[in-house]
């Protein structure tokens, strides 16, 4: 039996096979995502892996169907595995948003799913960091999430020679298209058709900007001057006092597919160009009216950072920690009549937050001293009566050689202390 194309199977780390998925990377991508994001004051919500078909209809229309995982339940009712998450938090705010002060600061790790064609960074399943505020207006909103999707990516070992920011906005497109007396009720089309000029034959987007009355080369010149807007100007402002205007570069040849995008667009890159989009967002301040059906109309910015690009990205650039499957103690029992007693001490060990292993049936010496090697064990530790009948613990350090025989307690103080 073999698993789903386009899904994945995460194994512990040693992997048995190099181009296998490792758990112990995914796990540390995602503490890393959760602790800087937490350092910035967003709080974790969550919601579904299903959904009803018609919030992904309502905001990117009918055409979208085709790439989902969607089918009619016992209930008779349409659903889908959710593609993204924005859909979900905008249902979520709107369902909610008096019971919360703005402006909201919102974090998920979903996994998405997508029946497309499989290629280099894309699966049909991923995990996604998704980070949004709620409920504000101000460019330092725009800066702020900026600087966490910065910081992110420089918490997992990237510097500014590996990554950078790519800065542009819907508006000053917008502005652009007005100027060329562009036709407002085609202004997505036009839109669509800028977003694909670096994967397009040229001839293929002079005839589509044609349309527009607009060439390539005018389209172009815009992109080449990048001019910040006043909006923008006031991100890389804000991104300066932070020391991190080095990351960032305006770049109009970015402007996001997506419809729902209303303002400034970010996307990440590695500078060497070798992957696809590391992570990309921006603001889409009609969303909760559109999803909610007017009710709530509330301003709102995010991004998402998938795990399948970042993952190959780090393993390109050698970024990834040696991951050791590495214990604090294992704990040796070669006196059966001792194991009740030995299974107290690990407990107690585990308790005090250690991670402990043993034999969980009789085994030689010999064969569980290889183990806890193979375990990487710090020390092991022998449980011991003495002749008055007093239990001690034998504990040696495998990288120092050095033995000691101390109480329970101190046993466990000492490992503690090597913890700290």
């Amino acid at each position: 039996m073999e698993r789903l194309p386009g899904f994945r199977d995460f194994y512990p780390e040693p992997l048995p096979q190099p181009d296998l998925w490792s758990a112990d990377a995914r796990n540390y991508i995602f503490d890393r995502w959760r602790s800087v994001a937490r350092r910035y004051g967003f709080h974790e919500y969550d919601g579904p892996p299903l959904e009803p078909l018609e919030l992904f209809t309502a905001k990117s229309g009918e055409e979208i169907v085709g790439q989902l995982y969607n089918f009619t339940d016992k209930g008779a009712r349409e659903i889908s595995l959710r593609p993204e998450m924005t859909p979900t938090l905008a249902r979520m705010v709107a369902a909610h948003e008096r019971n919360y002060k703005k402006p909201l600061k919102w974090f998920a790790i979903p996994q998405l799913f997508r029946y497309e064609r499989q290629q280099k960074g894309r699966l049909r399943e991923h995990f996604q960091l998704n980070a949004d505020i709620i409920g504000e207006t101000d460019s330092a909103a725009d800066a702020e999430l900026i600087a966490l999707l910065i910081d992110i990516l420089r918490s997992l070992n990237l510097s500014v020679e590996d990554f950078v920011i790519r800065l542009s906005s819907r508006n000053a497109w917008q502005g652009f298209f007005c100027q060329a007396n562009g036709d407002r009720s085609r202004e997505y089309e036009f839109y669509q058709a800028v977003d694909k000029l670096e994967r397009e034959d040229p001839a293929v987007s002079e005839q589509k900007l044609a349309s527009f009355g607009l060439s390539l080369a005018q389209v172009r010149t815009f992109i080449d001057e990048a001019r910040p807007t006043a909006e923008l100007q006031a991100i890389l402002d804000n991104l300066e006092a932070r020391d991190l205007r080095s990351f960032v570069k305006v770049d109009y040849g970015v402007i996001r597919g997506l419809a729902y995008y209303t303002g400034v667009v970010f996307e990440a890159f590695d500078r060497k160009g070798d992957f696809r989009a590391i992570a990309g967002g921006g603001r889409y301040d009609n969303l909760v009216s559109l999803i909610s059906g007017g009710r709530v109309n509330l301003p709102a910015l995010g991004f998402g950072m998938g795990d399948v690009v970042l993952l190959e990205l780090l393993k390109a650039r050698q970024r990834l920690p040696d991951f050791q499957s590495a214990i604090d103690a294992f704990c040796l029992i070669e006196d059966e009549a001792l194991r009740s007693d030995s299974l107290t001490l690990i407990q107690d060990l585990r308790n005090a937050g250690l991670a402990v292993e043993y034999s969980l049936v009789p085994a030689k010496p010999d064969k569980q001293y290889k183990r806890a090697q193979e375990l990487g064990a710090a020390f092991v530790c022998k449980l011991e009566r003495t002749p008055s009948g007093t239990l001690m613990v034998n504990l040696k350090d495998l990288k120092t050689r050095q033995q000691s025989t101390v109480t329970p307690t101190e046993a466990r103080l000492q490992l503690e202390a090597r913890t700290v």
